[in-house]
């Protein structure tokens, strides 16, 4: 029943969304949108000399679940590494197509949206947040590593 996906809950979360804005001058910035839905979430970051996320603040234009989702990103970016951030992405990924286990440690709350496998019209737009913080972070990794820079 659609009522499981927008739990109290989930829309707790949509109602609270940490680090809304965008940074003055970010290491890396990426932008996703739902073509299905028209749902769009921009994460900027900011990495430290380890390469982890110091600074985070995401603009999020999306439904209650894309909220939700990047509610959970939000309270737990801040420390986290590329690697970190894409076994939670592909996990998150796995859970709602899939039906594998939620992502663990600091983005463990991702289990509360396990119901929106069924509906994969919503997949799209629960993962932007976590789609577009992978992104922000490659790029960063890429501007601010020897190799990367010119």
């Amino acid at each position: 029943m659609i009522d499981d996906i927008y739990s109290a809950k989930v829309l707790a979360l949509a109602a609270n969304l940490p680090h809304l804005g965008r940074l003055a001058a970010p290491d890396g910035s990426a932008e996703k949108t739902s073509r299905l839905c028209g749902s769009r979430v921009r994460v900027d970051v900011g990495l430290d000399s380890d390469g982890r996320i110091a600074r985070f603040a995401q603009d999020v234009k999306a439904c209650a679940l894309g909220q939700a989702s990047a509610a959970i990103l939000g309270a737990g970016a801040i420390g986290a590494d590329e690697a970190e951030l894409e076994l939670a992405t592909e996990a998150f990924r796995s859970m709602l197509k899939a039906g594998g286990s939620p992502p663990e440690g600091r983005f463990s709350d991702l289990a509360m949206l396990a119901p929106v496998k069924d509906y994969p019209a919503r997949h799209a737009s629960t993962l932007l947040a976590f789609e577009a913080a992978l992104e922000a972070v490659r790029q960063a990794g890429a501007r601010t590593s020897p190799a990367g820079a010119a």
